[in-house]
């Protein structure tokens, strides 16, 4: 059994930049993730302190990629801080892709004293051989690896698995329900599983992909290539942050408002009657304005 211990970030953070603007970076980023946390509920802080709730332990998943890597450097902070009273494991998922450097993430969380778990599973036969090769892999191993990861939660002990996807994600995701799906839905940045059991949080939900790029480049992560499986993310998702990034290029702030749309959700001035009581509207009662809506 994984020893959990409360970890220093002297470790991760001791070749970091003293610049200025890293530690603003440092700091924005912990304090987006920090307001996720609170707004959303991802703890509860005194029921924790008070005995009313167990200490939680979150499974923290770790591609190699720039995202999963800040998200556990922000939760490190956090919880050096006294500011995220729970246990961590990080966890990494070998899918048997050719060429995977094994070595890579174990040797780097033994270096900075992070518990961990690697996990292989060769997924990456089962995706090439149900998928044709002219498609993405994505969707399915996606689904695959989601399994395993609640398999691994369940096994450890532990409340909630922890993703890495940021704003820049949820936007694509966003755009893609909208323009492909026929939906307005975005990645929550809190989730419980079909069986009710494991949650699923995404702290870095506010962060920008920028903030994170540049924040793993200072401070020298040693990065895993996302296109191991020979597989490219899905032409719709690329699609997508090319419209975002021209969209950002012509209007810059873009992408800020689109993330702020997500929380300003007006249900009454939307067309699904789950979600609002059209039936029920009646002169006398309360109306509500129709400022924005062309006449």
């Amino acid at each position: 059994m994984n020893q959990i211990v409360d970890i220093s970030p002297s470790s991760l953070f001791e070749r970091a930049p003293d610049s200025v603007s890293f530690k603003k970076l440092r700091k924005r980023l912990v304090r987006q993730a920090q307001d996720v946390i609170d707004s959303f509920g991802l703890i509860d802080r005194h029921a924790i302190k008070t005995g009313q709730r167990k200490r939680p332990k979150w499974l923290v998943c770790l591609s190699g990629g720039k995202d999963s890597y800040g998200l556990l450097a922000v939760l490190l902070d956090l919880q050096w801080q006294g500011a995220l009273p729970i246990d961590l494991l990080a966890c990494n998922l070998d899918q048997g892709q050719p060429g995977f450097p094994k070595h890579i993430l174990p040797n780097w969380l033994e270096e900075i004293g992070v518990p961990f778990r690697i996990e292989t599973q060769d997924t990456y036969s089962i995706v090439t051989e149900k998928v044709p090769a002219n498609k993405t892999y994505c969707a399915l191993c996606s689904r695959l690896r989601r399994g395993i990861l609640y398999r691994i939660a369940r096994e450890e002990g532990c409340d909630a698995i922890i993703l890495g996807h940021h704003r820049d994600d949820a936007l694509e995701t966003f755009m893609m329900n909208l323009i492909h799906g026929g939906r307005l839905a975005a990645m929550p940045p809190k989730l419980l599983n079909d069986q009710g059991d494991v949650f699923v949080y995404r702290p870095l939900i506010n962060s920008a992909e920028a903030d994170l790029q540049k924040f793993a480049d200072a401070m020298t992560f040693p990065i895993i290539p996302c296109n191991l499986c020979g597989s490219q993310d899905g032409l719709q998702r690329q699609a997508m942050k090319k419209m975002l990034d021209d969209w950002e290029a012509r209007k810059p702030g873009t992408r800020q408002v689109i993330a702020k749309a997500l929380t300003t959700v007006r249900p009454s001035h939307l067309h699904d009657p789950k979600i609002f009581d059209f039936k029920a509207l009646a002169r006398g009662m309360a109306g509500e304005t129709d400022d924005g809506v062309p006449f």
